[in-house]
């Protein structure tokens, strides 16, 4: 049985606050402000030369990781550096035609959006899928929605504003069984929903590492299915792009076989240090405990935002695990919630209208219960 207390004691650094925007950015754990201190200490001493963290063991290390818990080869993987740097290289490394259909997510993530608009100056259609209000729903229009000419889909794994989880594996079956190219922001996913990006059938995945994994602003990881490397142009080289690249002369013709081409220069190491030890720290307890535990917090939060009047997110899709509460007060503007938990050191995000809420093993059942009062005082 993992005990939890010790997570609530020793995580956070600053206890002023109740974080429960987990889902958007998170705090610091000691045992990370340790590590990260530890190495930039090492290096105060002996610069790239410290043995307190060394670019191949931590690179292994982080791959190792993220390789099991989403069920990939380790060279499917690279360490970049948000979802926005991904969905870039996978959109600007594809081939589409003059007409071919590329289909998105309405109220999607920008960065979701954004690097797939060059595509409209190629006589390429971008479509937004209708967000429905549930998991149920949405795979039916999906399927229904599907004409000849569509060639890929982009969507989240959960969404972003309203914490529905979306059908990831029966999409990727689709997607499979129609030759339809299937890419996913794992952003709001990973470490917070089940990832098997080869049960799934993902071709290809971004994802920021600063959001469940607990990790560093500017870290992010790219998936790559193996089979999909060859059909991808790659639009970025530089010498790590290349293999046997830390020989800097003769230049190099052969890229490398696996997605570490696309860690095409020089890292932040410091985040690569301060990211390994926040995804050790969640391997070692266990993903699966790591998720569990979220979807119980999340489940106290709904169940008493309920009791004190408020309209939860959770019974628009009942049955489907969510680690992300949205909710608001009827009759109540959502700014003036949000103000009032700001007022009392809670930490939440404003969201089409609505509040979320999203916390993490280090919230305790104490702090949600000071959340539910505050929000009892307004409704």
């Amino acid at each position: 049985m993992v005990e939890w207390k010790k997570y609530y004691n020793d995580y956070s650094v600053n206890q002023e606050l109740i974080w429960l925007n987990n889902c958007g950015t998170t705090p610091i754990g000691n045992r990370i402000l340790q590590e990260v201190t530890s190495y930039l200490h090492g290096y105060a001493k002996k610069g790239v030369f410290t043995e307190l963290g060394t670019f191949s063991e931590v690179r292994r290390g982080i791959i190792s990781i993220l390789s099991s818990l989403l069920n990939c080869d380790k060279d499917e993987l690279a360490i970049i550096h948000n979802t926005s740097e991904g969905m870039n290289f996978i959109s600007l490394g594809l081939g589409l035609d003059t007409g071919d259909e590329i289909l998105l997510l309405e109220n999607e993530y920008p960065s979701n959006v954004y690097p797939w608009n060059h595509w409209k100056e190629r006589g390429v259609l971008l479509n937004f899928l209708e967000l429905k209000d549930s998991p149920e729903e949405f795979l039916e229009y999906f399927r229904n929605r599907i004409k000849p000419n569509t060639k890929l889909i982009t969507i989240s794994a959960v969404h972003w504003c309203t914490g529905m989880p979306l059908p990831i594996k029966e999409i990727g079956r689709i997607c499979r069984e129609k030759n339809i190219c299937f890419v996913l922001d794992g952003a709001q996913g990973v470490g917070h929903v089940p990832i098997d990006v080869k049960t799934m059938h993902i071709d290809f995945m971004a994802f920021s590492g600063w959001k469940w994994l607990l990790g560093p602003l500017g870290i992010g990881i790219l998936y790559v299915r193996k089979e999909r490397l060859a059909d991808m142009n790659t639009v970025f080289l530089g010498q790590s792009s290349v293999v046997n690249g830390e020989e800097y002369l003769p230049y190099k013709d052969l890229i490398r076989p696996g997605a570490d081409r696309f860690e095409f220069s020089t890292p932040n190491f410091t985040d690569w240090i301060y990211f390994f030890t926040a995804i050790k720290i969640l391997h070692e307890i266990g993903f699966s405990k790591v998720m569990e535990r979220i979807y119980e917090l999340a489940d106290y939060l709904a169940e008493g935002l309920k009791k004190v009047g408020c309209r939860v997110n959770v019974d628009d899709f009942p049955g489907h695990k969510t680690g992300i509460i949205v909710f608001d007060i009827p009759g109540l503007e959502p700014d003036v919630i949000f103000s009032a938990l700001k007022k009392n050191n809670v930490i939440s995000a404003l969201r089409l209208n609505r509040i979320r809420l999203a916390p993490h093993i280090y919230n305790s059942t104490e702090q949600l219960d000071k959340v539910i009062e505050v929000v009892e005082t307004l409704s």
